[in-house]
């Protein structure tokens, strides 16, 4: 019986150790700076849902194995936006609305984000889904350079081991829109 205990203790930690990595990375300061993704609470909740679906992406291409991970991911995220509504002053009345905001926010964003990456998808699709989600509708080249950075982080999360992940381990690439030209001498981030 304890050993449920024990082996529930570990994934959550795990779990919470990877939405803490994804958050660490939505929160770099070039996606802000370079990448001109709006430095508010709604332009960093979109990086960060960004970063979910990336993770969330490949564990569940990992299968069953990892579904108990995705769930409590997803609860780590569910109680750190819980904590920061009430950090800036959202009332116990209303926080049930804001999370139900977030659940809305995050089943749109990831069924954008899964039909921009599906495989038959071209990159106009994923330019698009940031460009309406992260840019509110007007990004220019920014929504191009953060699609080839999510393009990028999604390869780096592909080659990486399940178990490499499965133990807390992320590897994203670095933010940066300076120096990279994919063959359209288009800016990229690789």
């Amino acid at each position: 019986m304890f050993k449920f205990f024990r082996t529930r203790k570990a994934e959550k930690q795990v779990a919470y150790t990877l939405y803490k990595k994804l958050v660490e990375q939505a929160r770099h300061p070039s996606f802000y700076t370079e990448f001109s993704v709006e430095d508010t609470i709604e332009g960093r909740f979109d990086m960060i849902l960004l970063h979910l679906f990336l993770v969330d992406d490949r564990l569940e291409k990992a299968g069953d194995t990892c579904i108990k991970l995705r769930r409590t991911i997803h609860e780590a995220m569910v109680t750190d936006l819980d904590r920061s509504f009430r950090e800036i002053g959202v009332g116990d009345m209303s926080v049930g609305k804001e999370m139900k905001k977030v659940g809305n926010a995050w089943l749109g964003r990831h069924t954008a984000y899964a039909k921009a990456f599906a495989e038959e998808a071209d990159s106009a699709e994923l330019i698009e889904a940031l460009t309406n989600n992260v840019f509110g509708g007007n990004s220019g080249q920014s929504a191009a350079e953060l699609a080839s950075y999510a393009r990028t982080a999604k390869q780096l999360l592909r080659l990486a081991e399940t178990e490499t992940i499965t133990s807390g381990n992320l590897v994203f690439p670095e933010p940066s829109c300076k120096d990279r030209v994919d063959n359209n001498n288009e800016k990229t981030v690789i």
